[in-house]
């Protein structure tokens, strides 16, 4: 049995490869990849999707000299499989592992971190001037995802293309349909002889020629460009991006090797008249008949067992389903209540919602900017808008959160899914800054719930309320240990022993830790007491003073330290006179690597051990 992949150590080695050997790659890439992902988890699906046009990429051109970027960046684990990362592969997305996202400091061979999507035609727009003007006369490409194509950065980075990046090429991974009916002989032909380098010089021989002959040039030539453009169209469908100035190729069929290393060759070949705008057709999840009957459902998966597939993909137990189901049962009762995703109705539990309101129901594609202002809008009209977001991806409309929101007085709920550490799909993926700046715009009430049956009261109480509001909560289940707490509906709760040595504030997921640091302490014959903010913004009227009331304070939060609740509450007792120990334990740096949630939660003091041995430190220091 053949074993190319282990021969593969960089691109080089891979364009020793035939094209039959290069076939029998792509399959044992897949088989790679899915051995691989049902250990660690991952992006599954579109990464099977896009092996053969990853593997005609690295056979055709020259990365890194020739530049890649690839968006959104999961979908490079063929990429980073062909790039020399193969043995270090069983650590994805593990602690000291290799990230799930392009990383320039993990490999040469990677442009830019990429988590979020959208970036990739602005940055590559960039790449392809700064190489203009160095007079190098490599190609860049951005790879982009038809779902990542929908963000309004896409659109602003397509207007502002310009005929002199003939170096620059856009592939766009479109897995969203099945192959176009114009994909056969007769198209493949006129995409080979279209992007041949002898059409391409013969084109612009006569365009100049036509143009030349005086009066009658310039008309002629845009008579003869108006009818070829409209020909193109009915044949390629390509009227979007021939408007934008592109040399549009396509549909191309995602899975015939041949025919893709055939038009990169013809591309790489030569220098055309403008940015050239390759669209290929894949089949998410090709490879995996599970994943490729619901490929949503393994677009991002955990742990699975291949042979039976993964029927437990989507934890029914979980802060994101609990909010979709509390949300749609409240809504039977209440038919101003609308719904809007950013491309995640299922992972932010809203397919509940979906399902028996589909009229109230807006899935706007990736574009947080946009949904937030169209939630405005909704509002504006006369409607009650939920607007369920992960928290990294909602930094993308924080200007839309001021301006179109605050200023006005908008009436709009924010269910934020993924708020704190959120394990292995690190850096890029943390939401760690929600609280911050939420709360620095002002106008905002923020909740954070530690459990589910807070959850839920509190998104009942919201909904009734006026003005901006938002409802965070963490990735996955309940703790444990939290799960027997019952909801008091006070914005804050006092957990105390009496002593009023020292105390722990807290809110959200975190508050599980506290009470661990309390349990430890008290085997020691220490007693401590926790302040769990359930609303953190505007901090509670009486949370500030009740505090003060204690000799050590430490500030556990699980978020980012620089404005955050922690150093608000305590520039506040500072202000007010407070003469006792604080100590803040939160996140100190933007870049919190991938890993376990438990990894991360140590990695920053903020587990009950740690706690516990500040907390101990401290009263010890105070009595000395």
């Amino acid at each position: 049995m053949s074993d190319y992949l282990n021969s593969i150590n960089s691109p080089e080695d891979l364009k020793k490869l035939s094209l039959d050997q290069r076939t029998v790659l792509c399959s044992e890439l897949r088989e790679f990849m899915i051995e691989t992902v049902s250990k660690t988890g991952g992006h599954l699906a579109s990464n099977l999707g896009i092996v053969e046009l990853t593997v005609a990429l690295h056979t055709v051109f020259n990365c890194p000299e020739d530049t890649f970027v690839f968006d959104v960046g999961h979908q490079s684990y063929v990429h980073k499989l062909l790039t020399g990362r193969r043995e270090k592969f069983d650590t994805l997305r593990q602690k000291n592992g290799i990230s799930g996202f392009p990383k320039p400091s993990e490999s040469r061979y990677d442009s830019f971190v990429e988590g979020h999507a959208s970036t990739s035609i602005s940055q590559a727009i960039g790449i392809a001037h700064a190489k203009l003007l160095s007079g190098d006369n490599s190609k860049t490409i951005a790879v982009i995802g038809d779902g990542s194509f929908t963000g309004g950065l896409a659109f602003e980075a397509m207007n502002n293309l310009s005929s002199d990046l003939t170096n620059l090429i856009i592939v766009l991974n479109d897995n969203s349909m099945s192959i176009s009916k114009s994909v056969g002989s007769l198209s493949n032909y006129l995409m080979r002889l279209r992007t041949s380098s002898g059409y391409l010089k013969f084109k612009r021989s006569i365009k100049n020629t036509i143009e030349n002959v005086p009066l009658i040039g310039q008309p002629v030539s845009d008579i003869i460009t108006n009818s070829k453009a409209a020909l193109r169209r009915s044949l390629f469908g390509g009227i979007l991006f021939e408007e934008f100035g592109l040399n549009y190729v396509g549909p191309v069929d995602g899975h015939n090797l041949q025919e893709l290393e055939q038009i990169f060759r013809n591309l790489r070949d030569t220098s055309g008249d403008s940015p050239t705008f390759v669209h290929v057709i894949t089949k998410k999840g090709k490879g995996y008949t599970p994943a490729e009957k619901n490929p949503g459902a393994y677009h991002g998966v955990g742990k699975f067992d291949v042979d039976r597939g993964n029927p437990d993909i989507s934890l029914a137990d979980s802060f994101s389903n609990t909010f979709g189901r509390t949300l749609a049962d409240i809504s039977g009762r209440d038919d101003t209540i609308c719904a809007v995703t950013a491309a995640m109705k299922y992972a932010t539990g809203l397919q509940y919602f979906a399902h028996l309101h589909p009229e109230r129901f807006f899935d706007v594609g990736i574009a947080e900017q946009h949904a937030v202002t169209m939630a405005a809008g909704l509002s504006k009209g006369g409607r009650n808008p939920v607007f369920a977001v992960y928290s990294t991806f909602l930094q993308r409309a924080f200007d839309q959160l001021i301006h179109d929101v605050s200023l006005d007085d908008i009436n709009l709920l924010l269910a934020i899914d993924r708020a704190g550490f959120v394990g292995e799909d690190g850096e890029t993926h943390q939401g760690i800054f929600d609280a911050a700046f939420l709360s620095s715009i002002g106008s905002f009430k923020v909740v954070s719930p530690s459990n589910y049956r807070e959850l839920i009261w509190w998104l009942n109480r919201l909904i009734g309320e006026k003005g901006a509001r938002a409802i965070r909560y963490p990735r996955g289940k309940e703790c444990s240990e939290l799960s027997s707490y019952s909801c008091t509906g006070k914005e804050y709760d006092l957990y105390s022993e009496g002593d009023r040595n020292i105390l722990f504030v807290t809110y959200g997921r975190e508050f599980a830790e506290t009470l661990k640091a309390q349990t430890l302490l008290k085997a020691q014959g220490i007693s401590s007491s926790v302040l769990k903010l359930n609303v953190i913004a505007p901090l509670p009227e009486g949370a500030v003073e009740t505090a003060m009331q204690f000799g050590n304070i430490i500030f556990a939060e699980e978020g980012i330290m620089t404005g955050g609740i922690g150093e608000q509450m305590i520039a506040h007792m500072a202000s007010s006179g407070y003469k006792g120990r604080t100590a803040l334990k939160a996140v100190d740096t933007n870049s919190v690597k991938q890993g376990s949630v438990a990894d991360q939660i140590a990695q920053f003091g903020l587990d009950g051990e740690a706690l516990q041995k500040s907390a101990k430190e401290m009263s010890v220091e105070k009595k000395d």
